[in-house]
């Protein structure tokens, strides 16, 4: 039995069947989920391996959540987004980017939860002070998407073929750009931990 600040092992049979080495009892994907919200820390093993299949099993809860009806939370533009992010040459940022962006939402969330405890039986002028972390969540999610695509401009420094506006480079400057390319991670990696400061000073 794993010890109190070590994820429980949850090992996985080729019958498919779930096994929760913390209880000694079999689960389903709907109890892991239940898990995951309540903040218990697991990691899914291949019983016979021993490989760490976590990541395809959350997947596969996710999966299972955005196929019940009236449950699905990712949009499908987001859905085609993400999916042209694959392969991509900015696939890896976007898990940085997307691990900060959920915490800094879950922390706005919070606040925002006790606030709408606080409300409630308050006036209607008191409820509509509720819109106000409202308002702030969405300008964090449109500060967050401006410091994803200033970090893409690092990757797309030309722009795209046919294009007359202001933003064309001169030629001078795209040769500039293309012999500072070796250069490119390290502006990278600033650029992530500037969306990091950004990030904690908004939460």
């Amino acid at each position: 039995m794993a010890a109190k600040d070590e994820p429980i092992i949850i090992k996985k049979y080729a019958n498919r069947r779930l096994y929760n080495t913390g209880t000694s009892t079999y689960v389903t994907l709907e109890d892991l989920a239940e898990m995951v919200k309540k903040g218990e820390e697991f990691t899914v093993q291949d019983a016979k391996t021993g490989d760490d299949i976590t990541h395809p099993v959350l997947t596969q809860i996710i999966f299972e959540l955005e196929n019940k009806e009236g449950q699905n939370m990712l949009p499908i533009p987001f859905l085609r987004q993400l999916i042209a992010f694959y392969g991509d040459q900015m696939q890896m940022i976007v898990p940085s980017f997307l691990e900060q962006s959920m915490i800094a939402f879950s922390k706005e969330q919070e606040r925002f939860r006790e606030q709408m405890k606080g409300a409630l039986g308050k006036s209607p002028l008191d409820m509509m002070k509720i819109a106000t972390p409202i308002k702030a969540l969405e300008e964090q999610t449109r500060r967050n998407m401006e410091m994803f695509q200033n970090a893409m401009r690092l990757f797309t420094p030309f722009p795209p073929a046919g294009s007359n506006g202001p933003s064309a480079a001169p030629a001078e400057p795209a040769r500039k750009e293309t012999s500072e390319k070796p250069d490119d991670l390290q502006e990278l990696k600033e650029q992530i931990a500037a969306m990091q400061r950004k990030l904690d000073t908004m939460s």
